[in-house]
């Protein structure tokens, strides 16, 4: 990326201009979206595996819409990708499908060539490190979005992403995240009656994700350093941020939604415990451990790992003067969540449901697991506000096949 496609800014520039503003009310609606006779053309930009469930997720949930464009930076991804929704056996799905040649694009610039088109609605699954700039342009090109979580790799980003939330909100564009459990039933009317006093005053909550390593590609000869960055992107900080921020934040998530606030400041500390010291593995932690504390002094106990051949645990929890609540027990689930949050989109961009922008409350979580992700590497107290306006920019200026883009050194506390 070079200055000309921000306007004349480079990226750092751009972060330090943004500023922290607005909170976003998410409301959610169950059912299938109502019919229209208008069809919402869909395109999608980041043809992985998420990226394409999501499309699922949205033509099976959704009448009167349909997927016509897709981008990605490999042209492996968007034939696999095409050639699984046009094959589909679902016939909810399969009629949904119109992708024709003339639509499909390929390379870094592929996402300006699908904004050029004239698709409705914009899902995005690229890794998290694009997430800032594209979704900037695609507020600028008038899309309705839908972007998955997290929404940056770093303070900059955060700053960046909240500008473009801001300006999608001044023009009445409909912003869903990939938050998918603020769309679930059981978590909707649980996080209510926590709300509502049911446990009373919140003194404590734990948050944990300890699950194994989600994928490691070996290297293929032919990749080039930024290619194989991003074809392995899990594994390297600047592309996905650490599993603190790209997985934990569904767990932070909740808590932040149940104190209505996000935390003021962390201690935390981790390491790498398993992973060999190869390319493969990056320059990513394995294990995170952050004691958070919010606005009223409460503190949150959050646990986060990667170990293979360990034992998985998943879950929110929160104790108060009158219980406790796993978050999810005083509620009813009346389908699947991540179908959910994109029939509310939906009804949000046709005015059948409560209009939505939830991009400030994921931008919001988002930079709980950056700060905890910097106290843990530095070894240092830190509160929100030095956070939030760190500069701390760890997305490349430039992306360029040709150029080395060597893996960072681990990070150490105290260097």
């Amino acid at each position: 990326m070079n200055k000309e496609q921000r306007g004349g800014m480079t990226r750092r520039e751009f972060a330090k201009a943004s500023a922290v503003t607005g909170f976003a009310i998410l409301t959610a609606k169950s059912g299938l979206a109502e019919d229209n006779s208008d069809t919402l053309k869909i395109g999608l930009i980041g043809c992985g595996g998420r990226g394409g469930g999501a499309v699922l997720n949205c033509l099976q949930g959704n009448d009167n819409v349909k997927i016509v464009a897709l981008a990605d930076v490999f042209e492996d991804r968007i034939k696999s990708k095409r050639s699984e929704m046009e094959n589909h056996k679902s016939p909810r799905i399969k009629p949904k499908v119109d992708i024709k040649d003339d639509m499909c694009f390929t390379g870094l610039d592929a996402y300006k060539k699908l904004l050029e088109t004239d698709v409705d609605v914009v899902i995005h699954a690229t890794p998290p490190y694009a997430r800032p700039m594209h979704i900037t342009a695609a507020v600028a090109a008038g899309k309705h979005i839908f972007v998955e979580k997290p929404i940056a790799v770093d303070p900059a980003g955060v700053r960046i992403f909240i500008d473009a939330v801001n300006k999608a909100k001044e023009k009445g564009l409909s912003f869903v995240t990939g938050t998918q459990r603020r769309h679930q039933r059981a978590y909707i009317e649980t996080i209510q009656r926590i709300h509502d006093g049911e446990i009373g005053e919140v003194l404590s909550a734990r948050a944990y994700w300890n699950g194994t390593l989600p994928f490691c590609h070996e290297r293929d000869p032919k990749w080039g350093d930024l290619e194989y960055r991003l074809r392995n992107w899990y594994n390297y900080i600047w592309t996905c941020g650490d599993n603190i921020v790209e997985q934990h934040i569904h767990n932070l998530d909740i808590i932040n939604w149940v104190m209505n606030a996000h935390p003021v400041k962390v201690t935390a500390s981790g390491g790498r415990a398993w992973k060999p010291r190869e390319e493969k593995y990056g320059d990513l932690w394995d294990n995170f451990s952050c004691d958070f504390e919010y606005p009223n002094g409460a503190h949150m106990y959050s646990f986060s790992r990667h170990w293979n051949d360990s034992a998985n645990a998943v879950f929110e929890e929160v104790t108060g003067t009158k219980g406790k609540s796993n978050c999810r027990d005083m509620g009813k689930d009346s389908g699947d969540p991540m179908i959910q949050e994109h029939v509310d989109l939906v009804n949000s961009i046709r005015g059948t449901g409560p209009y939505l922008n939830t991009g400030i409350a994921t931008a919001e979580s988002t930079m709980t697991a950056i700060m905890g992700r910097m106290a843990a590497y530095t070894g240092k107290e830190l509160t929100w506000d030095e956070a939030i306006n760190a500069d701390l920019s760890l997305v490349p200026d430039d992306l360029d096949w040709d150029k080395p883009y060597p893996v960072g050194p681990i990070p150490v506390p105290g260097t």
